[in-house]
């Protein structure tokens, strides 16, 4: 038996753990199974290092970054991030780390612009959120040249702060939560925007996908902008992860 599985703290609600499982069963794959492990100190990986069949992992909060120690090597796209989410057992016994988080975002992105008829795209964004999710984010706009301003609670030389929004939102078309905000149980939240400056020319890209319509993608409808949660990234990612194991 093939084993795959997450590893992050905590794993209460895995969409890698239901997707690949699904998979599995729709595509007639009946030697690999995908486990969760929920590590809250990641030294304990060395010891899930040794299953029997382990091929490969995806790596989530708060082990993007914790889990580098345990790599041989990182693969371009988890050096341009800074981060890692998918870990390949090499058949040499190595360990190569890679992100497919900026793949998944990446063409999902590309994949909406097209349906848009905004193929290229030649506006700049506005990314809310500086934690390990908009690294991955930047890191791709930055390779489809779009340029970009990071949004923060904190004041920075490198960052726009939300009370800054009212005097610029109208110069970025592209908006992105890189953020938690709005997530089930507390999706009646929504990032400090100021909605009411929303045209129909804005576009609104929610990371979250749970729920699958947001409390900042409902705003935004109401402003008449085009809207996309983070399902089609998660479910991208998960198929990147994928052909990386299977390599």
């Amino acid at each position: 038996m093939n084993h795959y599985g997450l590893i992050g703290f905590p794993l209460t609600h895995s969409f890698s753990q239901r997707y690949f499982t699904d998979k599995f069963i729709r595509e007639g794959i009946t030697d690999c199974q995908y486990d969760l492990y929920e590590l809250l100190d990641i030294n304990e990986l060395s010891a899930i290092l040794q299953t029997p069949g382990l091929r490969g992992l995806n790596v989530t909060i708060p082990h993007k970054q914790t889990v580098f120690p345990f790599l041989h090597r990182l693969d371009t796209s988890a050096q341009r991030v800074g981060a890692v989410n998918v870990i390949k057992l090499e058949a040499d016994g190595s360990r190569t780390g890679y992100n497919s988080d900026y793949y998944g975002f990446r063409q999902s992105l590309q994949n909406w612009f097209r349906e848009l008829g905004l193929s290229p795209f030649e506006g700049k964004a506005l990314v809310m959120g500086t934690g390990g999710a908009s690294k991955a984010v930047i890191a791709a706009l930055a390779d489809l040249a779009i340029p970009y301003r990071l949004v923060s609670r904190q004041s920075s030389a490198d960052t726009l702060t939300y009370t800054d929004l009212p005097a610029v939102i109208n110069q970025y078309q592209l908006i992105i939560n890189c953020s938690p905000v709005g997530t089930f149980p507390h999706e009646n939240e929504a990032p400090a925007l100021p909605y009411a400056q929303l045209t129909s020319q804005h576009l609104l890209y929610d990371l979250v996908y749970n729920p699958a319509e947001t409390r900042f993608m409902q705003l935004g409808c109401e402003r008449g902008a085009a809207v996309m949660n983070g399902y089609d990234m998660l479910v991208l990612q998960a198929e990147k992860a994928w052909e990386i194991w299977q390599r």
